[in-house]
């Protein structure tokens, strides 16, 4: 039997499922570690769009196909591309800060699933998740530096948010690799899990936040990242509209008659 050709290979380079109020959005160039070239982003793109505009997605999970979460930008495109290479990177760029911006907005929480090599863009996009679970297995590096250009993704403005300037600094200038436990100490990820229980303790997770109040949860992201912009009285301000807008919510209604008659609340993400 003949190797599948490159086309081949990269028929679906990204795979999107949608069931039970959880969207998948997987990376699939399993040959290159799920390396982004132009037509992944793009089908990026399409898949967060699309689940952007879906009312029964409730939660998000993305992750990657084969030995890693994604290793970055496809490092070979942009040597072939050669004198070309700013063109190549502008297209990619563009759809996938699109996508970053997307995920950041929509109601849905999103879940970064991180397994094996998680490198450059990888890194961005699991800083851009608002949880992330990791095998214990995963090796992260900013590694921009390493092919010498600085990052994109979201990641310089995420990153000093996440572990503080100084260790930002650290991070982005040297490129090091940070295995699973300083990771999970510096606060890169929210949880390590052994590789074999990976599946099943994101598929937990997703399942509690589909069963959760959207609404609200879209609120919380939104305060959240916004509160590094805001004085203390605008957050308060945010906070009060925010709060009277999910007091006249369906899942409000619910929280409220659930706690009064003692059973659990069965949210409807209205």
């Amino acid at each position: 039997m003949s190797a599948p050709t490159s086309a081949a290979v990269d028929e679906h380079p990204i795979r999107l499922d949608i069931a039970e109020g959880i969207a998948r959005i997987r990376f699939n160039r399993p040959h290159v570690l799920n390396a982004i070239n132009e037509a992944a982003v793009l089908a990026l793109k399409a898949a967060v769009d699309q689940v952007a505009k879906d009312e029964s997605v409730r939660v998000v999970v993305l992750s990657g196909e084969g030995r890693a979460f994604m290793a970055g930008g496809d490092v070979g495109r942009f040597h072939e591309a050669g004198r070309d290479a700013p063109k190549v990177v502008s297209a990619i760029i563009d759809p996938f800060h699109h996508a970053i911006v997307s995920l950041a907005a929509m109601p849905a929480p999103v879940i970064a699933c991180l397994h094996g090599a998680v490198a450059g863009a990888g890194v961005s996009v699991a800083l851009a998740a608002d949880l992330a679970i990791a095998a214990d297995d995963i090796k992260m590096t900013l590694a921009y530096t390493r092919i010498g250009t600085s990052p994109d993704g979201s990641s310089t403005f995420s990153l000093p948010r996440v572990v503080g300037l100084r260790k930002a600094m650290e991070i982005a200038l040297l490129s090091d690799t940070v295995e699973a436990a300083e990771a999970l100490r510096l606060g890169l990820v929210n949880k390590v899990v052994p590789a074999a229980d990976l599946q099943g303790e994101t598929d937990a997770l997703a399942k509690r936040l589909a069963a959760g109040p959207t609404l609200a949860y879209g609120r919380i992201k939104h305060l959240l990242r916004a509160s590094f912009n805001h004085s203390l009285s605008d957050q308060l301000n945010a906070e009060r509209d925010a709060f009277i807008a999910s007091a006249g919510t369906h899942d409000f209604a619910e929280g409220a008659t659930a706690f009064v008659e003692k059973r659990a609340p069965r949210f409807q993400g209205r």
